[in-house]
């Protein structure tokens, strides 16, 4: 067994009890998290690059294309966050969906991959399913610019196979934050803050991976959970 498809096992071993161990992992969620009064986080346009074929490996883990040897180029990031309803209380069993380019700023879909090469290594395309905690986990890239637009990872959640919120998620700091269109099409100073996430070092981390934290909340209640 190579070492990729030997680390991708362990990841997906890893992961696949997440729940019991998110608590024990001091990246994972910041204490006091929800100290301040939760906001609704506001839809964004889904975008012209949703696939429109969706690759055979669907999983949570971006960076390996089944059991290929090659990992994708690009910043290591391991994406988290919780998906909550409009009392703050977690949605288990939500999809959590999310595409985004590659490294050269192509994306899974036959209309992007036309202009240039496609990193065939980066899935493009995952999803995660939350745990009882609300919890769900990625394993991916660091987004980049392409031309018009500033970094971005894009956000479905579905409930009962649904799509409930389409959004996306921006880059703390980017310079190319208050150019973008898309982005400034929120007015207001705290919508935009809740979709624009710190990507950090990971501690412990010996090959510069990252870590991001992305909560989602929905506003619906339990019941139409």
């Amino acid at each position: 067994m190579n070492a990729w498809s030997h680390s991708r096992r362990r990841f997906l071993a890893r992961f696949a009890a997440i729940g019991a161990t998110a608590a024990t992992a001091d990246w994972f969620f910041s204490p006091g998290a929800f100290a301040q009064e939760l906001m609704r986080t506001p839809a964004q346009t889904e975008g012209p690059f949703y696939p429109d074929k969706l690759p055979l490996d669907t999983d949570n883990d971006l960076l390996i294309v089944n059991e290929k040897l090659t990992p994708a180029v690009g910043e290591i990031t391991h994406l988290t966050g919780r998906v909550l309803d409009a009392r703050g209380e977690p949605i288990r069993n939500a999809a959590v969906e999310i595409w985004q380019c590659d490294s050269a700023g192509v994306y899974l879909h036959t209309r992007d991959m036309a202009r240039k090469q496609r990193d065939t290594n980066f899935q493009g395309f995952g999803r995660s399913i939350t745990n009882p905690s609300g919890e769900y986990y990625f394993r991916t890239i660091k987004p980049v610019p392409y031309p018009g637009r500033t970094p971005h990872i894009h956000v479905m959640v579905k409930l009962q196979g649904k799509p409930s919120l389409t959004t996306q998620l921006y880059v703390k700091d980017h310079p190319g934050n208050e150019r973008d269109g898309v982005y400034r099409g929120l007015r207001d100073a705290k919508a935009r803050d809740s979709l624009t996430v710190d990507f950090s070092p990971l501690k412990g981390s010996k090959i510069g991976e990252l870590k991001a934290k992305f909560d989602v909340v929905l506003g619906v209640t339990p019941a139409d959970a």
